[in-house]
């Protein structure tokens, strides 16, 4: 994988302690991800989840093209077929992918009806035999996110039994997102807040798994949470506070690794987000794409509610071009941006 390690004051030492970045139908795509490097330079960012048999079947290029600087960049697959998930994580490989993850996580209908996603908590054998395929597909890592349990198979032994299975693969890294997913009677939404998150179950895995690489996931949202998660566990994921509080990601990542100035500020972050919305629009991108993930970037700063309204209002229309981004940014005191 293209990481760089970073030696963390946090920390102590020089560590290989990972920060991720969720992956987030709708969010997590390849302008996201772009905007999100130029605010933590160290961390690994996760894919949207994409179908099987969307690369099987539809667009290759539009669902698997990022920008280099994503690196270290990793493709998050949904699917159940060990054959099927074996040809996406070598097209993954082909398209230069860090990372192959097999989603056993996501609660929706769609991914039910599929017979995949959280689903496949109930099926340990099947994920072993699917990341097995894909280990020998590929040089690419596989790693797996899972949830807590799902439904009533929700027993601290039955999750270590999940793992103990899906281990026999070869795979050693899991990204555990700590609370439990009720397949029947949540909607997906519900699933992220009304199960109660579990962290201790999490560092309990770690225990009983030393020799595997535990990522915890699930309601985090500071850096003193980060720094006490870094004690017990190999990684943090970020999920929703990274798209609505962007900036939290960069104070996250100073608190595990340490300021660097090398790294750009808030200003020097938008001017560049500016530089690349004008390169996507030029070849074809509509502006909105882009800017939908700009519009909580100045959280706190005088003038970010006029900011938001002015990209909700403009951005979509018909031939938008990157002055309503220009135009939007003027309306922010430019004296309470963050270094």
């Amino acid at each position: 994988m293209r990481a760089t390690h970073y030696t963390t004051d946090s920390l102590g030492q020089a560590s290989t302690f990972e920060l991720a970045t969720a992956p987030m139908m709708d969010w997590s795509d390849r302008h996201c991800r772009y905007f999100w490097r130029l605010i933590a330079p160290p961390a690994v960012l996760y894919s949207e989840m994409v179908t099987t048999g969307a690369l099987i079947h539809g667009d290759q290029q539009w669902h698997l093209q990022y920008h280099p600087s994503e690196h270290p960049v990793v493709l998050q697959l949904g699917g159940n077929d060990p054959k099927d998930l074996a040809y996406c994580a070598e097209l993954a490989q082909r398209y230069g992918y860090d990372e192959v993850n097999l989603n056993c996580g996501c609660p929706s209908d769609r991914v039910q009806s599929g017979g995949f996603g959280a689903y496949l908590m109930g099926e340990p054998e099947t994920v072993r035999d699917c990341v097995d395929a894909m280990i020998a597909a590929t040089d690419c890592p596989i790693t797996v996110k899972h949830r807590l349990g799902i439904d009533h198979q929700d027993t601290y032994e039955e999750l270590k039994r999940f793992i103990e299975i899906v281990a026999q693969s070869g795979c050693t890294k899991f990204i555990v997102h700590a609370r439990k997913a009720w397949l029947d009677g949540l909607s997906p939404k519900q699933n992220r807040d009304i199960p109660p998150l579990n962290y201790a179950w999490v560092y309990r895995l770690k225990e009983d798994f030393p020799e595997l690489s535990l990522v915890i996931n699930g309601g985090i949202t500071s850096p003193s949470e980060c720094v006490e998660h870094a004690q017990h566990v190999d990684g943090v994921m970020i999920g929703r506070e990274a798209y609505y509080n962007p900036w939290q990601l960069r104070a996250i990542s100073d608190a595990l690794y340490g300021s660097r100035s090398e790294h750009l500020n808030q200003a020097e972050i938008m001017q560049a987000m500016i530089v690349y919305a004008e390169e996507q629009v030029s070849a074809g991108v509509k502006l909105n794409h882009i800017t939908r993930h700009l519009l909580h970037f100045y959280q706190g700063c005088s003038g970010a509610k006029r900011f938001r309204r002015h990209l909700s209002e403009h951005a979509h229309k018909q031939g938008a071009t990157v002055q309503v981004l220009q135009d939007a940014l003027a309306l922010i005191n430019p004296e309470r941006l963050r270094a």
